[in-house]
């Protein structure tokens, strides 16, 4: 005897390969862009480079009364590395390089933007990030 759920979950699974397989079409060659100029920058000293590559609000978020975006970002030890794995949903995308996962998003007018980097997962709960929007 055949258990009724079984055809529920196979459409389920389906539903989601279909869903995994439009992802995997998409061009992840501007979000792989967008955060390598974000960690080039960076290991070359050049803050204000790195900081061009944050999204305007996750740039006004690293803006303190003592410091700018450009000095704070060269402290946050972001090291990015070779890059394992690109996720886009829409206008929103995960990357994974080295050790680091950053957060990206897609701006009329100004392409892909990291709005959030240095971010470390903590189960059950959102990532925590050095930099964020």
């Amino acid at each position: 005897m055949r258990d009724a759920g079984d055809g529920r979950t196979a459409l389920v699974l389906l539903a989601m390969a279909a869903m995994t397989a439009g992802c995997a079409a998409q061009d992840t060659g501007p979000v792989a862009d967008a955060a390598t100029a974000l960690f080039t920058a960076v290991q070359r000293g050049d803050g204000r480079a790195a900081c061009a590559a944050l999204s305007p609000k996750a740039a006004a978020g690293l803006e303190t009364g003592a410091s700018s975006c450009p000095e704070q970002i060269l402290e946050l030890g972001l090291r990015g590395g070779p890059i394992r794995q690109v996720r886009i949903w829409g206008d929103r995308a995960q990357l994974r390089a080295g050790a680091d996962t950053v957060f990206l998003v897609e701006l009329s007018g100004l392409g892909w933007k990291v709005a959030a980097a240095g971010c470390e997962p903590r189960p059950g709960r959102p990532y925590d990030c050095d930099v964020e929007a």
